[in-house]
């Protein structure tokens, strides 16, 4: 039996300053912002506790929940981040517009560890200090007034909260990401839609250890490259549709202890989703509406390295619903044909929800 009391606190600020004026006949939107957050999380981990064995053929509920801990250990963490950012969207020309900015992080991470709860044993204390800037810069040209085109390169800067078997915190998360795309906007401007592809690289990525899952390990480098097709919009009075689909292959690429080329956690090559809905425009029915989707998951990697698999699903959902003025009742459906099929968290492998009927009534003022 084990007990993980957990506590978190998060203070953050943020202010933002937009302003918007000319050089010539170049225009610019200026962002210049600042974040100031501290967050405080503390938790115990106790184990090993005596709990009386139950049959599962003739149980007997009831037995009380242990107090007595043979092994126990801890942490608290304090986290101060200070962000500092600017950025200019300028535009060049009517079709022609460039973005172009960074952020500064200054991140302090102190850590108090609790090795011996039980017999109150000296805590240890380390601390760390992170500074990191990160660009960003977005191009962004229309051919014709319903086309866009566009390119794009990020960093990225992410403090890690996951902590090793030693207790120290992980090594923050950086990332490089490279995207060009197309967005149209067509049937006059009632269904629009996005092609894209990407390339992602990340350092450091926080990762389940195989020989302790409640710990961390840090993956060296990973990478998450693939092609991302969206359509939104109304393709005919009362007629709405969502689609997308996600060709996505995210890897290992260079680690010393995962082997090179194993899939990420819960990451699936491939998926779509379809839904769409009706709603009478006219007559006695006016405002009664229906709606169904389909939605399909690939298969996907349970852990690293790889050893489980967990099967793909297409899963069927539907609605129906009526609007009449400023209220709105409905019945959503969620697997509506009561398949099996399992979800992940990186560390966690459970159920997908059965059959779910959801009424929901709701008004407006």
């Amino acid at each position: 039996f084990t007990r993980v009391p957990e506590d978190s606190q998060v203070y953050s600020l943020q202010t933002d300053l937009i302003g918007n004026f000319n050089t010539g006949s170049v225009k610019h939107q200026l962002l210049l912002g600042f974040e100031l957050s501290r967050s405080i999380s503390e938790y115990e981990f106790g184990i090993v506790a005596s709990f009386p064995s139950i049959d599962i053929f003739n149980p007997v509920y009831g037995s009380p929940i242990p107090t007595n801990f043979d092994e126990g250990f801890g942490a608290k963490t304090t986290t101060d981040n200070v962000g500092l950012y600017l950025q200019d969207q300028v535009t060049l020309l009517p079709n022609l517009k460039l973005l172009i900015g960074g952020r500064f992080d200054f991140v302090n991470s102190n850590v108090e560890n609790f090795p011996d709860l039980i017999n109150g044993s000296d805590s240890e204390t380390s601390n760390s200090y992170n500074e990191a800037f990160s660009p960003r810069v977005g191009l962004v040209y229309q051919p014709i007034e319903p086309i866009s085109l566009y390119t794009s390169y990020s960093r990225s800067f992410v403090p890690n909260s996951a902590r090793t078997a030693t207790g120290e915190l992980l090594e923050p998360t950086r990332g490089t990401q490279y995207e060009v795309g197309i967005k149209a906007e067509l049937l006059d401007d009632r269904l629009s839609t996005t092609l894209a592809a990407y390339e992602i690289t990340k350092t450091n990525v926080a990762t389940t250890n195989p020989n302790d899952t409640d710990f961390s390990i840090a993956a060296g480098e990973v990478k998450s490259r693939g092609i991302e097709l969206d359509i939104a919009g109304q393709l005919a009075p009362g007629w709405n549709i969502i689609a997308s689909y996600g060709l996505n292959d995210s890897f290992v690429s260079k680690d010393n202890s995962i082997p090179e080329g194993d899939r990420l956690v819960n990451a699936p090559r491939n998926s779509a989703s379809l839904w769409t809905t009706y709603e009478i425009q006219g007559g006695s029915l006016q405002g009664l509406g229906f709606g169904a989707g389909l939605f399909f998951v690939g298969d996907r990697a349970a852990e690293l390295p790889n050893t489980i698999t967990i099967p793909s699903y297409v899963r069927t959902d539907a609605t129906i619903f009526y609007r009449r003025d400023n209220w709105r009742t409905a019945l959503n459906f969620k697997n509506l044909f009561d398949i099996k099929y399992y979800d992940s968290q990186g560390f966690l492998l459970y159920p997908g929800a059965p059959l779910t009927v959801l009424g929901s009534v709701s008004v407006e003022f």
